[in-house]
Order: C-alpha cells, then sequence, then structure tokens
C-alpha cells in the first residue's frame, strides 16, 4: 500500500543528495514501458539505461510518472529516469523530475532512437528539431524549447512506404542483436562523459563513432 501511494503521489524527499544544482545530471532514456516493448528499436533509451545500471551496480524503482535509480560518477550525482507515460507524453515526466531534483537543463540528456541514422551511429546535439520524433516532440512543447542536449541513436530505416510504426516497433534483427552491446557499451561512455567532461567535448569525441 505504502508503495502503491508514493507511486500515485510521489514524495517532496529529493533523491539527490548534492547541494550543487550544477553538479547534477538527468539522464533519460525514451521508450514504451511494458514486455511487449522492450526489445523493440524504439526503446532503444531504456535499453542503454538498464545496460548502464548492470555497470554502475544500481537498479530503478518505479515512483511517479517513470522508474528512476540514482548513481555517482566522478564526484557527480545523476538520475536516471525512465518515463511511464508512453512516448508521445514523455516531456511530462522529464520536467517533474528536473523540476523536482532542481537540475539545469543543460545538465539533462535525452536518449532517443533515429530512424534517420544508420544502425548503431551516434549523435549527440545541443538542440535542434524533433525530427518527427514523438517524444522528442513532447519534451519540445513541455519545456518550451527545442534547445536541450539529445542523443540519436541510430536504428536505420529499412522499411517500406507505410511501415515506418512497425519499423520502429519491431524488434532488433540477428545482425543488429550481434552489434548491440558494443553499441551500448560506447553509448555508456558516452554518458558518462558528458557527466564528468561537458557536452563539447563528448560531441567531439563520439559524435560519428
Amino acid at each position: 500500500m505504502f508503495q502503491f501511494i508514493k507511486v500515485l503521489f510521489g514524495t517532496d524527499k529529493q533523491l539527490l543528495q548534492e547541494t550543487d544544482n550544477m553538479r547534477k545530471f538527468l539522464i533519460v532514456g525514451l521508450g514504451n514501458i511494458g514486455a511487449k516493448y522492450e526489445e523493440t528499436r524504439h526503446n532503444v533509451g531504456f535499453k542503454i539505461l538498464d545496460f548502464l545500471a548492470e555497470q554502475e551496480g544500481f537498479s530503478f524503482e518505479t515512483q511517479k510518472l517513470g522508474d528512476v535509480a540514482t548513481f555517482k560518477h566522478k564526484g557527480r550525482s545523476i538520475l536516471c529516469l525512465k518515463p511511464s507515460t508512453y512516448m508521445n507524453l514523455s516531456g511530462k515526466a522529464v520536467k517533474y523530475w528536473m523540476e523536482k531534483e532542481k537540475i539545469p537543463l543543460e545538465n539533462t540528456l535525452i536518449i532517443t532512437d533515429d530512424i534517420n541514422l544508420s544502425f548503431g551511429s551516434i549523435r549527440l546535439k545541443t538542440k535542434g528539431s524533433d525530427g518527427g520524433h514523438n517524444g522528442l516532440k513532447d519534451i519540445q512543447n513541455t519545456l518550451q524549447t527545442t534547445k536541450y542536449n539529445r542523443f540519436r541513436f541510430g536504428v536505420g530505416s529499412e522499411f517500406g512506404k507505410g511501415k515506418q510504426v512497425d519499423y520502429v516497433l519491431g524488434e532488433w534483427n540477428t545482425d543488429e542483436t550481434k552489434q548491440l552491446k558494443e553499441r551500448l557499451q560506447k553509448s555508456s561512455d558516452l554518458i558518462r562523459s558528458f557527466v564528468f567532461s561537458g557536452i563539447n567535448n563528448t560531441m567531439n569525441q563520439f559524435n560519428g563513432t
């Protein structure tokens, strides 16, 4: 019962104990909740955070508007978020946790799939359009800005006319699955770099790799 109440109403207590807001970071992996979406291309944001959790030894807990977890990296405090709002309402969860934990916009990173990039390609940007991605579109509308950090993970565009939804909600093929672990490792390294070295250094190091 207590867990249900906590999930429903949240808690006023901040999860990050850091008092310097500039040393707080929010890493958001976009996806859809539910077992049927776990291995789909659209859920690569969730998958990257799950891989990071395995490496860093933290676990997610269901709270208001998403599953959250915290860890520290080189003196920085990081909150990881997997929104439970479904993709099209991602902005609500992002805004709630940014405000609750007092995390600056420039210390927030959104991880999403991108059909405009070949499989496994990495592109980190500090601003831009939503590119037709419903999750990014809702974040942009909710935050009222296009200037936020986004990490686009390429999933390719091997689909026919009118088949985009089926493709992104489809599961990884055999070749992609074989390559995925190395790409998840690269993605985890990118997150650590973003937290410690900053967005510009991370873009220089990882974009195009």
